[in-house]
């Protein structure tokens, strides 16, 4: 039963998604040629019918699942964020509208030299710039309420998912307690099973019966899904459990009582048909990491490109050489970044010349005598870092990432600050979520890990782009930047 109105579900969204698309083409074609667009840029071409239009609606209704479904949009992961949802569905609609407005161009390009055939299919860019920005609203919205409908079944007890926990241990009761937490995405907690009649069921959820006698006590609760969650010292019940559910309709998940040894992302990988988990996996690899690539690529020398042409870093240059005394402009300072792997960060000089002659690598302090007053400035304002643009566009950084530590401090935390070195699994950053969030500079090294494992664990693009708008707003005149 659950399996089939999964199966509704998915063909309820694909239903919503080719209606909305299709309402969306033909309310583009409306607004650009009779609505109040052409009063705005005028048709000079004439007004072409709309059945021209209607042509291209059964490559869209073909294209259109297909190229959403390969983003992941078909796939039901329940408490899937909003946000994530929406970029999906913004990448979606644009590569199928590129697609779609490749198809017609090639046709267009094929008929000029088949001077015996009609003419091609000539379509108005103006309605497929349109048509992406309604296209993505009205699926948005109709998904939008298709969930609101689904969240007031579950609400009201209908067509939830009924699901039961196997063991009470410490893992069981963690399991239980996210399910019970997340019952607003359709998932209804409807006991434990125990390992032994010692067993004691967490309190206020009820124990169902015995490991041993999990297919009756599965059928009689009508129970949709079973996580098993189980010490090492009961992996005997796991066995009998997978074995004698083998022929059951009940979806069976098992929780690996791995997660004090996880160090950051576990994975399950192959080899040569054995199940390994990888407990070091980080989801900025593969296909994230190359279009990470490209929007470093891409802000990068957009941003370089305005700020030699404004002219940003000239200006500050000159300042330098004017008010910092002697001295290079531009230094070159060791960092370490992905893998352990050193690099030459660029900065503009904020102290004086051989400032780490006699003291070696020492923190800035926020009376620092070693600072000059230009450079006071830019450390105040992170103006200093701005030639890091360059190590990103070069590709020894990104633009969103654990900052960067100098080796002898590195060396230096990573005795005594436990999973210190587990930054490195990504490039450093010009900017993170631990200086959004305050935790820069001579400020608590354990708090600073903190938010970069959490980076790490979490990474997405949306989480990208909300710490880059964050560093607008929050990244610049800091207390401690200093």
């Amino acid at each position: 039963m659950l399996k089939f109105q999964t199966r509704v579900v998915v063909a309820t969204y694909v239903l919503a998604d080719v209606l909305a698309t299709a309402v969306a083409w033909v309310a583009a074609y409306l607004l650009r040629f009779h609505g109040l667009v052409p009063a705005l840029v005028p048709v000079t071409k004439g007004v072409p019918p709309l059945a021209d239009y209607l042509q291209l609606l059964p490559l869209m209704v073909a294209l259109w699942p297909a190229i959403l479904y390969f983003h992941g949009l078909y796939r039901l992961r329940r408490g899937r964020s909003r946000i994530d949802e929406l970029f999906a569905i913004v990448f979606s609609v644009l590569i199928a509208s590129a697609i779609t407005l490749g198809a017609t161009l090639y046709v267009r390009v094929y008929y000029r030299f088949q001077p015996d055939v009609a003419p091609g299919w000539e379509y108005s860019q103006a309605v497929f710039a349109l048509f992406v920005v309604l296209d993505v609203a009205a699926i948005a919205l109709a998904r939008a309420g298709i969930r609101a409908y689904q969240e007031r079944q579950w609400a009201a007890g209908e067509n939830v998912t009924r699901v039961a926990v196997a063991g009470t241990g410490p893992l069981a009761r963690t399991v239980g307690e996210a399910l019970l937490v997340h019952r607003d995405l359709g998932y209804r907690l409807v006991g434990h099973l125990a390992e032994d009649a010692a067993s004691e069921p967490p309190a206020g959820v009820p124990l169902l019966g015995r490991i041993e006698d999990a297919r009756a006590v599965l059928e009689e609760n009508r129970v949709d899904q079973l996580y098993v969650a189980l010490h090492p010292e009961h992996h005997g019940h796991l066995v009998r459990l997978v074995a004698g559910l083998s022929n059951e309709c009940v979806d069976v998940k098992v929780v690996p009582d791995v997660i004090q040894y996880a160090t950051i992302k576990a994975a399950l990988e192959d080899l040569d048909g054995i199940p390994i988990i990888s407990l070091n996996e980080v989801p900025l690899q593969g296909w994230n990491s190359m279009v990470k690539r490209l929007m470093d690529v891409a802000v990068s020398a957009t941003l370089l490109g305005l700020l030699i042409v404004v002219p940003v870093l000239p200006l500050i240059a000159l300042l330098i050489r004017l008010l910092g005394g002697r001295g290079r402009v531009l230094l070159r300072q060791e960092r370490m970044t992905l893998d352990g792997r050193s690099f030459q960060i660029f900065k503009f000089r904020t102290m004086v010349d051989d400032a780490e002659k006699e003291t070696g690598p020492v923190f800035a302090t926020s009376d620092d005598p070693r600072r000059t007053g230009i450079g006071a400035v830019l450390r105040k304002h992170n103006l200093d870092e701005l030639p890091q643009l360059i190590n990103v566009l070069i590709g020894d950084m990104s633009l969103v990432g654990p900052r960067p530590e100098r080796p002898p401090f590195v060396q230096q935390f990573r005795e005594r600050i436990p999973q210190y070195m587990r930054r490195h699994r990504v490039k450093s950053g010009m900017t993170g979520w631990a200086q959004v969030n305050g935790w820069r500079g001579n400020t608590s090294i354990e708090k600073r890990i903190e938010h970069d494992l959490y980076y790490i664990e979490n990474w997405s693009l949306v989480l990208d782009l909300k710490i880059l708008l964050l560093t607008l707003f929050r990244g610049f005149g800091q207390k401690h930047a200093y």
